[in-house]
């Protein structure tokens, strides 16, 4: 995983539902086909909520990782045009 390059990085740290969601799209909308985002963020529900949104959308969830107590970091790959 160490290999993988991030086209885009989004900080959504601070923001909560259903904003997280929401930039998170945006997001994955401006970047082309195969490219990847990593979303670090520190609202819980949305550690759960994002790889669900991000699968259910056709896009490929490389990681979900808790950086420390309050972090997440998702890694998505854009699978398909919105």
């Amino acid at each position: 995983m160490q290999d993988i390059k991030v086209d885009k990085k989004l900080d959504i740290r601070g923001e909560v539902c259903p904003y997280t969601l929401v930039k998170s799209k945006l997001g994955i909308e401006s970047i082309e086909l195969g490219q990847t985002m990593e979303i670090i963020l520190d609202y819980p529900e949305a550690a759960d909520s994002i790889p669900k949104a991000m699968l259910n959308y056709g896009h490929s969830v490389l990681k979900t990782e808790k950086i420390n107590s309050k972090e997440w970091v998702i890694l998505v790959r854009k699978e398909v045009e919105d």
